[in-house]
């Protein structure tokens, strides 16, 4: 004889609206990601020269996350290595994918980033003893032949050149699968601890590049503070809960779905570049290998 339920009592959440709520937020995380580079790039207009916009952006999560990790007693140090190896993966790239962001077109960026899903399935094959199976082998075929449309594309031999941009930008995808690797192979870490290693290696990867790239452009603390207002709603309102969002629905997602998923990244970023950086436009063949690299996304799901 079963037991009624008492009336008013909550109902348990089911799989599906888990599922279902790990979808939604990973759709508005990645596509606050879209809209990422306006900050970048409006502080870089306000004489926050080269990365250092990257590096003070990705500081102001860190001065709500201290509190916060104070107030919840978490212990970054019992257990560090799985939070930190995700931590520097997703951290280093952030940081790696912001510069490219601030030197190099939008959208050809955001496309070079995205074959992370070359990246992760040849990671899937080596270290999660993933099975390599012809649709493996079409995603990173597909990616390739993406990359070649995006950079031979382009409709002048200055911007068909390989450059720093395009490095960091393909370099920041394999270190996010890395990191991606790493969520799925130790899903029970906690949260807030994987958020705060990821924003201080954002930080860390971003000065080296600052320095490196950009030496003597150092800001004044009298141009750091006209930028905080921009800089901290912009991050701690906006890139802090998008981030957390990714990180929770990845745990919760198959990584075949949040690949599909966090394309609304690629759609909103070049909807917006598009429509606000008319000199960053891309040729048909650069807009054919842009979707040749989704498909590529879409294989690897």
């Amino acid at each position: 004889m079963s037991i009624p339920r008492k009336i008013g009592a909550a109902s348990p959440v089911t799989d599906r609206q888990v599922n279902s709520r790990a979808s939604l937020a990973l759709v508005l995380g990645a596509s606050v990601w879209g809209l990422y580079w306006l900050p970048l790039r409006e502080m870089n207009n306000l004489g926050i020269e080269g990365t250092w916009g990257v590096v003070f952006f990705n500081f102001c999560p860190l001065l709500v996350l201290i509190p916060l990790l104070i107030w919840k007693r978490v212990d970054l140090w019992s257990r560090p290595g799985p939070a930190l190896f995700i931590g520097i993966m997703t951290g280093v790239a952030m940081g790696i994918y912001s510069t490219a962001m601030v030197i190099a077109p939008v959208i050809r960026v955001t496309m070079e980033f995205y074959l992370t899903a070359v990246w992760s399935t040849i990671i899937g094959v080596v270290w999660l003893s993933e099975k390599l199976d012809l649709r493996r082998i079409a995603t990173v075929a597909a990616g390739l032949f993406g990359l070649f449309f995006l950079i031979a594309g382009a409709s002048d031999a200055a911007h068909s050149a390989f450059g720093v941009g395009d490095i960091l930008a393909l370099a920041s995808g394999v270190l996010w699968a890395f990191g991606a690797a790493g969520m799925k192979r130790w899903p029970a870490e906690a949260l807030l601890a994987t958020t705060f290693h990821q924003f201080v290696f954002a930080v860390l990867a971003g000065s080296v590049l600052a320095l490196v790239m950009f030496p003597g452009t150092a800001p004044a603390p009298a141009q750091l503070l006209g930028v905080f207002p921009l800089a901290f709603v912009g991050s701690s309102m906006l890139l802090l809960p998008s981030i957390v969002a990714i990180f929770w629905a990845s745990r919760v997602l198959f990584p075949g779905r949040a690949a599909i998923l966090m394309m609304s990244e690629a759609l909103v970023a070049t909807i917006s570049a598009t429509l606000l950086l008319p000199d960053e436009t891309m040729t048909l063949m650069q807009w054919t290998g842009g979707a040749v690299v989704l498909l590529a996304c879409i294989l690897g799901s």
